[in-house]
This record gives C-alpha cells, sequence and structure tokens, in this order.
C-alpha cells in the first residue's frame, strides 16, 4: 500500500481511507487477491467439467464448497513457504475429495498471471473513471476562463498574452489522450495464460485457456513462458507514469502561478485551514507539492516494472517480489493523486485582475513581435526588423516608459508604419482572436 507522508487534514486522511481501503485498495487486499485466484480456478474447474475431464457431481461439489480462510493459509504458508500451495491447502480443506481435480495441469502463474490481470483491468477501470471526471471539470472550468487573457510565459519570462482558459484546454486535451493511453494498457494487460510450467500445454489443451479467458472476459496470450510477457506490465505502469506527469504538470502550473510575486491563481483554502506552524499568514500550495511528490513514487515504480522485462529463461520470481509492492502502490497513488487534481481544479481561485496587472509588467513589449512582423510586411529585411524592435525594447527597459510611447516616438517606424498601424500591433484581442478555433479542436466548443 502506498503511505502517504505528511501532516493531511482530516478530509485528507477520509480521502486515503477511502482510496486504500474501500475502492482502489480493495482490489489489492489479500481476501480480494484469494477470491480472484479461486475465480480462476473455478474458472478452469468449470470448462474442464465442460470437455468431460471432471465429473459432473465433482464439478458440483466443487461449485457447493469452495472457499478458503485468511487464517489458515497464513498458517499453512508459514511451513510450506508458497502462497499458491496455502491457498490451494486450505481450497481442498473446504472441497474435500473433489479437490483433486483443482488446478490439474496448471502450474503458479496460471492463477496467479491470469488474476494479476483481472486486478490490473478492474484498478485501469477506476483510474479511468476519475480521469473522466477530471476531463468534466476541465472543460467546465476551460469554457469559464476561456476570455480571460493572461500572460505567457516561456523560459519562465513573459512571452506574449493568451489565455487562462487555453492553459486548462492544453490540460483537457492532455487528460484526453491519456484515457487514450490508459484504455490501450488496460487492454494489453488484460490477457491470462492457462499453459502450464513453461507455456507448452502439455498437460492442458489450448481450448481451454481460450474459454477461461472467454468467460473471464480477458484475452488470451497468444504465446507465453511460464507467465504472460513483462513488457505488458512495463507498459502499464509506463502509462501511469505519463498520468502521473501530467498531473504534476498542472501541479507545478499553480505551484508557480500561487507565488506571491505572481498571484494569479491559488489553491482554495479552507476554514480553519493552517499553513504555517510558526508564520500564520501563510498559504501554501500543499496539494500542489503532495502531487508533484507523489509522481516521483510513480515513476519510479515504473522503472521497476521495466527491470522486470528480462527474467531467467522462461521465469524467474526476481519480479514477483517488486510487483506485490508496485503494481497496488502506482494505482493507489495514481487514484489519490487525480482524486485530489479534480478538487484542486474544481475549487481553485483564480485571480483575473492579477492577470491583468502582471500583463502590463513589461510595459508593453510582449507586443515585440507583431511590431516586427508589421515592419517585415513593409519590405524591411527580418533581420533588420528585429534590430530596431529590441534596440526599442531595450530602451524601455532603461527608462521603464510604456513600450507604446517608444514605439510611437521613434523615427524609424514612423517612416514605415502609420499611427494606426502601429497602433494595431498593440492590440490584445487581435492577438486573441483564434481562442475559440483551438477550444473547438480540442472538442471544447
Amino acid at each position: 500500500m502506498a503511505f502517504i507522508e505528511g501532516p493531511l487534514e482530516a478530509e485528507n486522511r477520509t480521502v486515503i481511507d477511502r482510496y486504500t481501503r474501500k475502492e482502489m485498495g480493495r482490489i489489492w487486499d489479500e481476501e480480494n487477491k484469494f477470491k480472484t485466484w479461486l475465480k480462476v480456478e473455478l474458472a478452469v474447474c468449470e470448462v474442464q467439467a465442460q470437455r468431460g475431464v471432471i465429473p459432473a457431481d465433482a464439478w458440483k461439489e466443487i461449485q457447493e464448497k469452495a472457499g478458503f480462510d485468511l487464517r489458515r493459509i497464513a498458517e499453512i504458508e508459514s511451513e510450506v513457504n508458497h502462497d499458491v500451495i496455502a491457498f490451494l491447502t486450505s481450497v481442498a480443506e473446504k472441497v474435500g475429495p473433489a479437490s483433486r481435480f483443482i488446478h490439474l495441469g496448471m502450474t503458479s502463474s496460471d492463477v496467479l498471471d491470469t488474476a494479476l490481470s483481472l486486478q490490473m483491468k478492474e484498478a485501469s477501470g477506476l483510474i479511468l473513471e476519475e480521469m473522466e471526471k477530471l476531463g468534466a471539470v476541465l472543460k467546465r472550468r476551460a469554457l469559464e476562463f476561456k476570455d480571460t487573457p493572461c500572460i505567457g510565459r516561456s523560459h519562465g519570462v513573459h512571452a506574449e498574452p493568451t489565455t487562462f482558459g487555453l492553459k486548462l484546454a492544453v490540460w483537457y486535451d492532455e487528460n484526453r489522450r491519456n484515457c487514450g493511453r490508459l484504455r490501450d494498457a488496460a487492454e494489453t494487460i488484460s490477457v491470462g495464460k492457462i499453459s502450464g510450467a513453461v507455456g507448452t500445454f502439455a498437460h492442458l489443451d489450448p481450448e481451454v485457456e481460450e474459454k477461461v479467458c472467454k468467460k473471464l472476459k480477458i484475452h488470451y496470450a497468444p504465446a507465453s513462458t511460464q507467465i504472460v510477457q513483462r513488457d505488458r506490465h512495463a507498459h502499464f505502469l509506463s502509462i501511469l507514469a505519463v498520468v502521473a506527469g501530467s498531473l504534476e504538470k498542472i501541479a507545478l502550473e499553480i505551484r508557480h502561478l500561487q507565488r506571491t510575486e505572481v498571484m494569479e491563481a491559488e489553491e482554495y483554502f479552507s476554514k480553519g485551514q493552517k499553513g504555517s506552524s510558526a508564520m500564520p499568514h501563510k498559504r501554501n500550495p500543499i496539494t500542489c507539492e503532495r502531487v508533484c511528490g507523489l509522481a516521483r513514487m510513480v515513476r519510479a515504480h515504473a522503472m521497476a516494472g521495466l527491470e522486470n522485462q528480462a527474467l531467467w529463461h522462461e521465469r524467474d520470481i526476481s519480479h514477483s517480489s517488486v510487483e506485490r509492492i508496485i503494481l497496488p502502490d502506482a494505482t493507489i497513488l495514481v487514484h489519490y493523486m487525480l482524486d485530489k487534481t479534480i478538487r484542486l481544479i474544481d475549487r481553485l481561485l483564480v485571480y483575473p485582475e492579477q492577470m491583468a496587472i502582471n500583463l502590463e509588467k513589461s510595459r508593453g513589449m510582449i507586443f515585440s513581435q507583431p511590431l516586427l512582423l508589421a515592419l517585415v510586411s513593409k519590405g524591411m529585411l527580418r533581420e533588420e526588423a528585429y534590430r530596431i524592435v529590441q534596440a526599442l525594447s531595450e530602451r524601455t527597459r532603461r527608462s521603464g516608459e510604456p513600450f507604446e510611447a517608444t514605439v510611437s516616438s521613434d523615427p524609424d517606424i514612423r517612416n514605415r508604419l502609420s499611427e494606426t498601424e502601429a497602433k494595431r500591433c498593440f492590440d490584445l484581442k487581435y492577438q486573441l482572436r483564434n481562442v475559440d478555433r483551438i477550444f473547438r479542436r480540442v472538442g471544447l466548443l
């Protein structure tokens, strides 16, 4: 399970409890793991009964009595040091003589890997539900601020105007791509195998695998060794890392916008919340920082998944201990991060007035490119136009006067551009004239 460090308010503790135990965590708890193992074993028994391999009366007895006892499994495992054998022994104690037909011709990984695929498929479904919710809240707030001008930054420096809604639209589009990526990864990982000790079907007909996987609503591996190949798991974990990276990207942007010198947006700060034990005035972006920190963990889990691809021959178990940590942890973390990001965007405090103030901080130099292009359109070489506009920008930096005033008083500009043409270079609405078109391309309009 994932451990979330740091002081968390009561609301956050409730969310973590819900996500680690009642929803996503339930998929990975011991009881559900063994239930899923039993589901796979019973699916094989049913197919074998249909094929006449298991007598009808034995199959009926297995159906009626199959179960397990968690304490008994732990007790047996402490002796035999093998979890699948401990599980099967516990089931056999419940079923009785008919248990001799359970696990016939199978190897442990037939159960483990097929069940693991079912768990990952279910986990993907929960994550995708949250990603759809994130898309909805990003859409709502993108439309809310579609026409709210703010400064665009490159290298952290004022570049040209954009709108706050466009920032959200970019995140919406990225989340939509991530949904497609995760659906693909979930499809890739939804694969079972019932092919025996080295994947040769030495003791089972391939038809058993095909029918069992169809019954479980997953695909069957066209070829396998003792295990489902771990490129599938590496792909799944890598996509979770991409999703986490997108959430980190959103959180990092908001962290910057909440800086005192910027203050264009900030996290919601609840009544009674405190930001610092020492400084009562502080309102810190703790949710954003938490998301950024947890993204590092998900990336580390993806790296571990990539390391699991190369195993000895038809299988070793060096991947097994790793996956018992990284698969529950990564899915729980991404699920949690999505919940926090949804709340973050939904309640984000946005300050258009401060955005307008920040737009003016460069005293109009953010319109240098329209001026450059206007001079080029009059026949000036681009290099010469660049030199002139850059010199005017430097003059504004030194004098502190508005860039438009500096431009209008320059003889080179007056000789090339009329007063109306020069003024048009500083038209904010013209700069943002294609916002609606971008929104339509993204599917927000």
